[in-house]
């Protein structure tokens, strides 16, 4: 099974795009995890697992053509899955929320959990924390904690605007 986690921003929408594109990497790193997703010989119809409606509607974009109507809900065994998260959106004083001191320290962990492929750490964060942040889909990825990761590719992890993203490929034991 094949888990892509890529961040639900919406500058990664073409209405959002300027003439500039300012999130290109982020842009090709969630690109090329998708086709990486897609192209999941084993899987089925890929699972969205999104905390809201513009998290879906992200993850369906980014789907693409190759994929008009992704099946949704949580995870079934074997199927890809396209999870929309991000980290704090507090990490400084231009940040969208604004500086919050704690900001840096949840992200290392939630990064390093990331990397690590770690569902039991992921599950165990601070939902409140997590919420005083500006993080968005925690609780998808508590929803995770069953996957037994057996490899890790992080593709993208920075925090453009104040905002961690992270673009991360998972393999786990189906």
């Amino acid at each position: 099974m094949r888990v892509a986690i890529v961040p639900p921003v919406l500058a990664l929408l073409p209405e959002y795009a300027g003439r500039e594109d300012p999130v290109a990497d982020l842009r090709a790193a969630a690109q090329a995890a998708v086709a990486w997703l897609l192209d999941d010989p084993a899987g089925g119809p890929v699972r969205v697992l999104a905390a809201d409606a513009q998290a879906e509607r992200i993850g369906a974009h980014l789907l693409g053509a190759s994929a008009p109507d992704p099946a949704r809900g949580g995870p079934r065994a074997g199927d890809p899955a396209l999870v929309l998260v991000n980290g704090s959106s507090k990490r400084s004083e231009r940040a969208p929320g604004h500086l919050d001191e704690r900001a840096h320290a949840f992200d290392e962990v939630l990064g390093a959990a990331l990397a690590a492929g770690d569902t039991a750490a992921l599950a165990g964060l601070d939902r409140a924390l997590a919420t005083q942040l500006g993080t968005s889909g925690l609780d998808v990825l508590a929803s995770l904690r069953e996957l037994s990761v057996d490899e890790v590719v992080v593709d993208y992890a920075d925090d453009p605007y104040g905002v961690s993203y992270w673009v991360v490929r998972w393999t786990c034991a189906s």
